[in-house]
């Protein structure tokens, strides 16, 4: 293993009790860039994932189009993530961030051209296609960039408000995507356009999808901006040729370190089966009947349970018993998943994904912090890749998994019973992976 980071983490240079202080670390001013522009990068991905969702299914109005969506943005990560890993080991994981948004904010702009021209849906997925390669490249690097910009006794801080600048995004941004299609859609908005534009262009202008996806492009453009102001680097002293060996190592690193991963599977198969995301353009428009303003509210239930658990987090020491924790936040996350599943009224539907989110943070923020921490620097990529591998196939294939039930068993059974087979995980995995029912407080 070569030495790789000439910055493993940041110096612990805070002031005594400083750990306590819930907003010490954003006095950090390259944390602080690094969190603004996390967030202005996830809003602009969450109203896509929402204009993608509704689009696709108003114009094909098929199930297995709508979960190929997911299908579609899975290939590239595991064809590229064991190289992504390496690259962010051995290239400066700062200017792989930059050069992965530039090319999501053109991949967007495609998007935002062939839905105004009402092109082939091919169109949609060939841009989702690159996104999900742009992304498998973005996510290692940004992950183990973060260690090297705050100390170590604030990381897990840092972790949680990380992690709750994504929910307040993931919260606003599908309800701004709902809200810009459901506008651009509006008789008033055709009205308003018909004298001032010739027919073509009106026509482009009231695609709402392509104004979300231009959005996006601007969102990508805007966070590589802010990331090129961070002073950190993370500085490679020796570079190794990608190899076989290389590869090995990061796995053997993963497997080896039990509680990661019995932690990185549990959230694997916990989202494949438990994907209910992947239905809510159904519910919306078939079963609770509200529409994209509706759907672009109920995309932004889970983040805004998220969320909450964020600002409660933030105030409370790390938690005493972060692994039975994360085991029985897991379980409740299944059990909401068949509450949302059998919702008939839009409330309903809307608190039991409130409660999704609430418990689903939980398990994010423990398992970050414990793959961060519990690696070390030379290997974070690869590990951060490897966890980004398990993390993103599991959402893309709950989406396929999820719009395949639905196809020939209706969308209720396909929620259903991916919350039981949630629950059903969690058992196994506390049953296999006894060390994770052990782990004590996160920053010991």
């Amino acid at each position: 293993m070569s030495a790789n980071s000439a910055r493993p983490t940041a110096p612990d240079n805070s002031p005594p009790g400083s750990e306590d202080d819930a907003y010490a670390v954003l006095r950090n001013p390259d944390f602080l860039l690094y969190v603004i522009a996390r967030f202005i990068g996830s809003f602009g991905q969450q109203m896509l994932t929402v204009a993608v969702g509704w689009e696709i299914f108003e114009r094909t109005g098929s199930y297995i189009a709508l979960g190929l969506v997911g299908l579609v943005q899975m290939v590239p990560m595991v064809l590229f993530t064991f190289p992504a890993g390496h690259v962010a080991d051995n290239y400066n994981r700062k200017h792989i961030i930059i050069w992965t948004q530039a090319a999501l904010a053109v991949a967007c702009a495609v998007m935002a051209v062939s839905s105004a021209l009402k092109a082939d849906v091919a169109w949609t997925y060939g841009g989702l296609l690159a996104i999900g390669v742009a992304r498998t490249y973005t996510w290692p690097a940004s992950s183990a960039f973060l260690p090297a910009l705050v100390a170590r006794s604030q990381f897990a801080r840092a972790v949680t408000w990380n992690s709750g600048s994504f929910q307040i995004a993931a919260v606003t941004g599908p309800a701004m995507a709902g809200l810009v299609i459901a506008v651009a859609r509006s008789a008033a908005w055709t009205q308003f356009l018909t004298p001032r534009l010739p027919g073509a262009w009106v026509t482009a202008a009231t695609q709402g999808a392509a104004w979300v996806y231009a959005g996006n492009a601007l969102a990508s453009l805007i966070c590589l901006g802010l990331i090129a102001r961070v002073k950190a680097h993370h500085r490679v002293i020796a570079r190794e040729p990608m190899s076989l060996a290389t590869v090995k190592a990061g796995l053997r690193f993963v497997f080896h370190t039990k509680i990661i991963l019995g932690t990185i599977t549990l959230d694997l198969f916990a989202v494949i089966f438990g994907g209910a995301t992947a239905m809510l353009p159904v519910y919306a428009k078939q079963i609770l009947h509200v529409g994209p303003d509706g759907l672009g509210w109920l995309q932004a239930a889970l983040p805004l349970g998220s969320l909450l658990m964020s600002i409660i987090l933030i105030h409370r020491p790390p938690l005493q018993r972060a692994g039975r924790t994360l085991l029985w936040s897991v379980a409740l996350f299944g059990l909401a998943t068949v509450g949302f599943g059998l919702a008939k009224t839009f409330w309903v539907a809307f608190l039991m994904l409130f409660a999704c989110g609430m418990t689903d943070y939980v398990s994010v923020m423990v398992r970050h912090t414990l793959v961060q921490v519990l690696t070390p620097d030379t290997m974070r990529g690869r590990v951060s890749a490897i966890n980004s591998l398990f993390i993103g196939t599991s959402n893309q294939m709950g989406e396929f998994e999820s719009g395949f039930a639905a196809q020939f068993f209706g969308p209720v059974f396909a929620v259903v019973s991916g919350g039981i087979g949630t629950v059903l995980v969690v058992l196994a995995v506390a049953y296999r992976w006894p060390e994770i029912r052990k782990c004590g407080r996160l920053d010991a």
